[in-house]
């Protein structure tokens, strides 16, 4: 059976640009996210982050298939 976990980065060339993405969208929601340990955060918080990752990324991605 195949095993993932939710940390795994796919392409490892992307992790620097995910990271930086992650540090982005935390300051443009107004939330101290820093290097390390965050787990001082709230689980609302580190969602909201996560979830607006995968909004952008999609939205890249659809942009990158209609051409744009």
């Amino acid at each position: 059976m195949n095993q993932s976990s939710g940390n795994r980065v796919n392409v490892p060339e992307a992790r620097a640009a995910l990271n930086n993405m992650k540090f982005e969208i935390a300051r443009e929601l107004g939330i101290n996210f820093k290097q390390g340990y965050n787990g001082d955060l709230s689980s609302r918080e580190n969602g909201y982050v996560g979830g607006y990752m995968v909004k952008r990324l999609i939205e890249q991605a659809e942009k990158q298939m209609a051409g744009k």
